[in-house]
C-alpha cells in the first residue's frame, strides 16, 4: 500500500529546509536569534557583537527554534516547530558565504555581509552552524525526537520547492476550484478551504476558519515528477 505521507524524518527535513530561526536558548537563556538552515540541515546563525554566542571560540550547547510559517489570506499560520539541539560551531570561511545566503533566502540583513567582508575580525558579526545532536519537532497532531542520523541522513523532498510555488498559485487564483472538488470527494460543502501541504505523496487541504481541520488526500502513488504532481493534483481540482 502507497504511503500516504513522506517517511518521518524527510518530512522534518523538508519543514526545517522551510523554516526560519526563532528563538535560541544558551546556557539555559532564551534570546532571540537570526538564522535559517543549510542544505545539510544544520541551524546556520547570524551572532552579532554583544551577543551571548559571539565570544565562542570552541563548541557550546545551545538548542535552536525553528519555525516554519504559511501564509493564507495574508495571515500567517504556523506549520510547525522544530528544535534542534547541539553544539554551535564556527563556520569555515570556505562555507562562510553560502551560510549568508542560506540565511538571506529568510531574513534580508546587511549584517550578513559585514560577516563574510570581516571574517576572523574579533568585532564583526559571526556565522555559527550547529553540529545537530537531536531533534524535536511538533507538527499537527504528530511530535516527537528524530536523532541526529535519522534527522541527518534524510532529504527533503526532492519535489519542495515546485510543490511550494503550486501550493501558492492554487491558493491565489484557484480557491473556487478547490473547495468544490474537496466538496466533491468529501461528498458535503467545504468553505474556506485552503492547500495547506502538497508532496510527492499527496495533498493536505485546510478546512474551516474558526476550527479548521486538515484532511489528507493520498496520492495513488507516489508521484516522481513534477509533471505528475501536478496531474495528481489536478484529480483534485477536477469537478467534473
Amino acid at each position: 500500500m502507497p504511503l500516504a505521507a513522506p517517511p518521518l524524518p524527510e518530512r522534518i527535513r523538508t519543514l526545517a529546509a522551510t523554516s526560519r530561526a526563532g528563538q535560541l536558548v544558551v546556557d539555559g537563556v532564551r534570546c532571540p536569534v537570526t538564522g535559517a538552515v543549510d542544505g545539510a540541515g544544520r541551524p546556520v546563525l547570524l551572532v552579532r557583537p554583544g551577543e551571548p554566542l559571539h565570544p565562542l571560540r570552541g563548541d557550546a550547547v545551545v538548542s535552536v527554534s525553528l519555525t516554519s510559517m504559511r501564509v493564507l489570506g495574508g495571515v500567517e499560520h504556523p506549520r510547525g516547530i522544530v528544535e534542534v539541539q547541539g553544539w554551535a560551531e564556527a563556520v569555515p570561511e570556505d562555507e562562510v558565504r553560502a551560510a549568508a545566503v542560506a540565511i538571506a533566502e529568510h531574513v534580508a540583513d546587511e549584517a550578513l555581509f559585514e560577516a563574510i567582508e570581516g571574517y576572523g575580525s574579533p568585532d564583526a558579526p559571526r556565522l555559527l552552524h550547529l553540529d545537530v545532536g537531536q531533534v524535536v519537532y511538533l507538527t499537527g497532531e504528530d511530535s516527537g525526537v528524530l536523532d541526529a542520523d535519522e534527522y541527518m541522513d534524510a532529504s527533503p523532498d526532492p519535489l519542495a520547492e515546485v510543490a511550494e510555488r503550486v501550493l501558492a498559485h492554487v491558493n491565489g487564483a484557484h480557491r473556487a476550484q478547490l473547495a468544490s472538488g474537496v466538496g466533491r470527494l468529501l461528498g458535503l460543502p467545504a468553505e474556506p478551504v485552503w492547500l495547506w501541504e502538497l508532496d510527492r505523496y499527496g495533498a493536505t487541504v485546510r478546512i474551516g476558519e474558526d476550527d479548521p481541520a486538515l484532511v489528507r488526500f493520498p496520492w495513488p502513488e507516489p508521484a516522481g515528477t513534477v509533471v505528475g504532481l501536478e496531474e495528481s493534483l489536478r484529480a483534485i481540482l477536477c469537478t467534473c
